[in-house]
C-alpha cells in the first residue's frame, strides 16, 4: 500500500534520511523505531507531504503523495501537537475534523463514546481550550482525532509519550484493535521498545536515516532490538 522508492532528505551536507526501498503492505501493523535523529519523524513528514523529498518519492496506495492530494481522504495521523488548534475545545476541534472528513456531528460522537476509558474523564465537558490541556490530555485529543472518518492509512508519531501508564496500556488496546482490521494500516513510531513491540507486527530500525534491521516481530525481537540498541 506504501512504497518508499530512492528517498532521501538532505540539509545542506547533512543527509538525514536516505531510504532506497520499503513496502508497507495494506493492512500491516508497522514500527519505526531509533534513537533521537534516525529520521522517523522525517520520514513520517515525507508520508504526509508536510516536507519534501530531496531525491525520490513515496507512494500511497498508488498516489505520489508530493504530486497528488488524492491520499488525503484515507489518510490520517497525528504527528505533535502542532496538529491541534489550540483556541477550539475539544469538541470543537472533533467536530471541525469530522466536517472535513465527511463525518456529522452524530457519527463524531458515536466514535468519541467508544474512547470513554481512553479519555478518562479528562477531555469532554471539561470546557478548556486545546492550549490549556496538559500535554498528555492534548495527546488523546489528537490520536482519537485520526481515527474519525474510517481512514485507511493511521500515522502515529511517539504516540506513547507524555502519557499515564493507564493511558498507554488502554492505547495500547486501541492500537491492537485496529491493526486486527486488515483494512487498515497503522503506522506507529516510538522510543518505547516494548510498547511498539507490543502492538506492530513489522518493527523497522532506522539508524541515521538508514534502515538498518526489518524484522517481523517474534518473542524474540525485544531482546534483539535491546541488544542493537546496547551497541
Amino acid at each position: 500500500m506504501i512504497t518508499t522508492t530512492n528517498l532521501t532528505k538532505t540539509y545542506g551536507q547533512h543527509t538525514v534520511l536516505n531510504i532506497e526501498h520499503l513496502e508497507i503492505p495494506k493492512g500491516q501493523s508497522f514500527g519505526l523505531v531509533g534513537n533521537n535523529g534516525a529520521g522517523k519523524t522525517t520520514f513520517f513528514s515525507s508520508l504526509l507531504d508536510l516536507i519534501k523529498p530531496t531525491t525520490g518519492n513515496i507512494t500511497n496506495n498508488g498516489v505520489q503523495v508530493d504530486a497528488s492530494e488524492a491520499w488525503k481522504p484515507f489518510t490520517s495521523a497525528f504527528i505533535d501537537e502542532t496538529f491541534l488548534i489550540g483556541y477550539l475545545t475539544p469538541e470543537e476541534y472533533f467536530y471541525f475534523i469530522g466536517e472535513l472528513r465527511g463525518q456529522n456531528r452524530a457519527d463524531v460522537d458515536a466514535l468519541l463514546s467508544g474512547y470513554e476509558d481512553f479519555f478518562h474523564g479528562e477531555i469532554l465537558g471539561q470546557k478548556k481550550y486545546l492550549r490549556d490541556l496538559s500535554k498528555g490530555n492534548q495527546k488523546k485529543v489528537g490520536i482519537v482525532a485520526a481515527f474519525i472518518g474510517h481512514p485507511e492509512v493511521v500515522i502515529l508519531d511517539e504516540p506513547f509519550a507524555n502519557l499515564d501508564p493507564t493511558t498507554q496500556i488502554r492505547l495500547k488496546g486501541i492500537i491492537r484493535d485496529l491493526a486486527a482490521n486488515k483494512a487498515v494500516t497503522v503506522l506507529v513510531s516510538s522510543h518505547d521498545l516494548i510498547h511498539v513491540t507490543e502492538v506492530c507486527e513489522r518493527i523497522v530500525v532506522l539508524n541515521k536515516g538508514e534502515i538498518v534491521r526489518d524484522i517481523q516481530t517474534s518473542a524474540e525481537t525485544l531482546k534483539e532490538l535491546e541488544t542493537f540498541f546496547a551497541g
